[in-house]
């Protein structure tokens, strides 16, 4: 993957979208939803972003407690065991969208090119409680091949017809607000629709058993940091990264040596989540490099979420340079000599992107 080092003062580019293979097909759309009654108003409003903490030692978030148990999917202690299934939300990212509600309670957010020159937001949730996530939005068959290899109960509000034909094909677990699942979102009043619809855990939970979906996860195991929990990485220092999607989609991270975590700005500015006003943050971060292929006049594309491909892993302000690839249900990444690259304790973004990205990192 290649990296430019580059002056703070003079991050701007053009993006780039590189048109690849690809091992999967999109037809077909149904991206508006069904009108439904407001249940619970979703009115918050986005405060500044927290001023970074001055650096210092990261926290050692991996450090021993007398809970035996961790959550699968952060690698952080949790009180009980869990045998959850975790929920896959669609969350739109069109300007109109933002700030977005819940993504700051995910354990893993992908976020990857949907038609129309934007990204989405597939955000997957276990160890938290949200009670708020959205706008949801619909759904491709490469979102769904995610959701299906984490054993997710899926949620969108509507799809493409070769995602729903995927979905029943394989009678995968899902929550549609377009048909059928309404009584389980609701739409705010402070944005227009389609941009005001939203779900919750509980609500999510209610609908999964309301449509007796299995409930024991059968998911894959991630591998975590042993020992200390602290980065092994052998790269370069990277403290900053601009990942340029397409026109009105500049992505990039900034650490912050106090937390020991990349936080996130969209168009050079904070990225914060609408209810609580934080700005969303990374332990992880990866950017992975994937075929790309428009197959439309509509511009719907085929994304490869297999592999394998390039990408680089950040942890706390180190980088390294790996292979990815879908392993045992995750897209994984892996040193040189095929080592597999463990995850630091904490939440994690995957960042897809077309092949021959250029990113800037210094």
């Amino acid at each position: 993957m290649k990296s430019l080092s580059l002056s703070r003062r003079k991050r701007s580019l053009s993006a780039w979208l590189v048109l690849g293979c690809s091992v999967i097909t999109i037809v077909g759309c149904s991206d508006t939803p069904a009108s439904l009654p407001t249940t619970s108003p979703d009115t918050a409003a986005a405060t500044a972003a927290p001023t970074p903490t001055p650096a210092t030692k990261p926290a050692n978030t991996a450090v021993e407690t007398e809970q035996p148990y961790k959550f699968p999917l952060t690698g952080l202690p949790s009180a009980k065991e869990v045998k959850s299934r975790p929920f896959m939300v669609m969350v739109e990212n069109a300007p109109q969208a933002r700030p977005q509600t819940g993504l700051d309670q995910a354990d893993i957010v992908y976020e990857i090119l949907a038609e129309g020159e934007i990204t989405r937001f597939v955000s997957v949730f276990q160890s938290h409680e949200a009670t708020a996530i959205g706008p949801v939005r619909s759904i491709r068959p490469y979102f769904v091949e995610i959701g299906d290899a984490l054993d997710a109960v899926i949620v969108h509000a509507g799809w493409s017809q070769e995602a729903m034909d995927m979905m029943a094909g394989r009678k995968l677990a899902h929550l549609d607000e377009v048909y059928g699942d309404g009584a389980y979102y609701w739409r705010s009043t402070d944005r227009k629709a389609p941009h005001n619809l939203y779900t919750s855990v509980d609500k999510m939970k209610q609908g999964a058993e309301a449509r007796k979906f299995r409930t024991e996860w059968n998911g894959p195991l991630l591998t975590f940091a042993k020992d200390d929990g602290q980065s092994k990485l052998t790269g370069a220092a990277v403290h900053y990264i601009l990942i340029p999607y397409l026109q009105g989609y500049f992505v990039s991270y900034e650490y912050n040596a106090g937390e020991g975590v990349y936080m996130r700005s969209m168009e050079g500015k904070p990225h914060l989540d609408k209810e609580s006003g934080k700005q969303l943050q990374a332990k992880n971060l990866l950017v992975l490099e994937s075929k790309h292929k428009i197959v439309d006049k509509e511009g719907r594309r085929e994304v490869d979420v297999f592999g394998p491909g390039k990408g680089v892993i950040l942890q706390e302000g180190k980088s390294q340079q790996i292979t990815w690839e879908r392993k045992n249900g995750m897209l994984r990444a892996y040193a040189e000599g095929g080592k597999e690259v463990p995850l630091l304790p904490g939440n994690t973004w995957v960042q897809i992107v077309p092949e021959g990205t250029a990113l800037k990192m210094e």
